[in-house]
């Protein structure tokens, strides 16, 4: 069991924003994630950026696309974007074609998807998910649990790269413990930290006393 990659998702509504944090943890994590809002709000310019900075980075396109696949990965492509995302609810044609311009796609999971419906993504040659738990959801009082670890445990099972997401804390970490998890992906807790470097260094470590020690 490697030790987890750490993803940071900027996800605030202005570029300079955006670039005013990455400078301070992009050298501290795996993976650089120009977020949904972001992409939104400032285009895959905020992706050129990203990549102009950070050259070495994967750099995600968090465009959570759920119809033209293969325009919206092209232009994430083409801005810079190893990887983009596509909703769970996008149709199978449109996955297949997004995941010919970039080099990795990820599937959000986001409401009501299946295991026959990720049996499909597999068949389909996309082999990252992102397991999440919603801004939304967070806001309405729930947590991690048991059921959260469960799927994640199933879809290490099928043969994905599991990738989890949705007010992670460095505390929240331990729950996964023992689970093979490819990626954490952490936004505020990072990002709205008083000093976003040292929280993403102090998580890190923290995955790596973890994971380290499940080796």
């Amino acid at each position: 069991m490697a030790i987890p990659n750490l993803q940071v998702a900027l996800d605030q509504s202005s570029l300079s924003d955006a670039l005013k944090t990455v400078r301070k943890v992009g050298d501290e994590v795996d993976i650089i994630e120009a977020g949904t809002i972001l992409c939104l709000a400032e285009g895959m310019q905020a992706v050129k950026c990203l990549r102009a900075l950070y050259p070495d980075k994967i750099v995600v396109a968090d465009t959570k696309c759920a119809d033209a696949g293969g325009t919206v990965a092209q232009n994430a492509s083409l801005a810079g974007a190893d990887w983009m995302t596509v909703i769970c609810s996008a149709t199978i044609p449109t996955m297949k074609k997004a995941a010919e311009q970039v080099s990795e796609l990820q599937v959000e999971l986001y409401g009501n998807w299946t295991y026959q419906d990720a049996e499909k993504w597999l068949e389909a040659g996309i082999s990252q998910a992102v397991y999440h738990q919603s801004r939304d959801a967070l806001l309405a009082g729930e947590t991690w649990g048991e059921k959260d670890l469960t799927r994640v445990k199933k879809l290490v099972e099928m043969g994905f790269r599991v990738s989890v997401t949705g007010g992670l804390e460095k505390e929240t970490l331990q729950l996964f413990a023992g689970v093979d998890v490819f990626t954490f992906i952490a936004g505020r807790s990072i990002t709205e930290s008083p000093d976003p470097k040292v929280a993403a260094f102090e998580m890190k470590e923290e995955m790596r006393r973890i994971f380290g020690d499940a080796k």
